[in-house]
């Protein structure tokens, strides 16, 4: 009917200046090439790092009823989009729930999220403070990595790598949030925000081999976290 899906690149945001390339910008072009009469919406799509499912439409009210569904379905506690994720690291529980608030923090001259493992009841009443929920379960494991299914309750900005982090196994090319696992002996530990500033993730020698990268490489990574699955009414 007026539904479309499509699959996003890691890189490409939903919106962009005018000029910049992005899905919005994409969209009159597209509907020119499969000849629809009725212009497309964007209904849901993975954050700009991710790959994955782009639900688009062609009708005004199944975009706003979609759209609805979404916001009431995390209300009411359900899991419409399921996501995949490559770690650098396998968590100790096979599966669990990381739950804790996140903010924004300036960090010189750049804003970050950060997060807030017990934020006070004033905090979250202002707003500063957003709580977050994401469910987990490990697929599978190979080498030091794992391949978990990751299920957000909530919707923040960045939420699933700064969750990642927080279980000590980073997503595969984030190089935003990865430097915050430190490693003692080989030992995942966790470090302040405050103190480690944003970098390239550094990953071991033999990880490096079997993905065929050099370390000068590794900044082309993209971030290895995908929308799978979206569940609609």
């Amino acid at each position: 009917g007026a539904l479309l899906a499509l699959s996003k690149p890691p890189g490409l945001p939903v919106l962009g200046r005018p000029g910049d390339l992005s899905l919005d910008g994409l969209l009159p072009a597209l509907r020119r090439r499969l000849g629809l009469a009725a212009e497309l919406h964007v209904v849901k799509a993975p954050a700009r790092e991710y790959s994955g499912l782009v639900l688009l439409s062609s009708c005004y009210h199944t975009t706003k009823k979609l759209q609805q569904f979404f916001t009431h379905a995390r209300w009411r506690g359900q899991y419409p989009a399921t996501y995949r994720a490559i770690t650098v690291g396998v968590p100790e529980e096979v599966e669990g729930e990381i739950c804790t608030g996140l903010r924004w923090q300036q960090q010189g001259d750049r804003a970050m999220v950060v997060p807030v493992p017990a934020p006070g009841r004033r905090s979250l009443a202002r707003k500063d403070v957003k709580s977050t929920l994401t469910r987990y379960r490990v697929l599978s494991t190979m080498g030091g990595c794992a391949l978990l299914q990751l299920q957000p309750r909530t919707a923040f900005p960045e939420q699933l790598q700064v969750h990642l982090t927080l279980l000590l196994c980073p997503a595969l090319g984030d190089h935003e949030h990865s430097s915050r696992v430190g490693r003692v002996l080989g030992v995942p530990f966790l470090l302040a925000p405050e103190t480690t500033p944003s970098r390239t993730q550094v990953l071991d020698e033999e990880l490096l081999s079997r993905l065929g990268l050099s370390p000068r490489q590794l900044h082309h990574l993209p971030l290895h976290i995908h929308l799978q699955e979206l569940v609609l009414p």
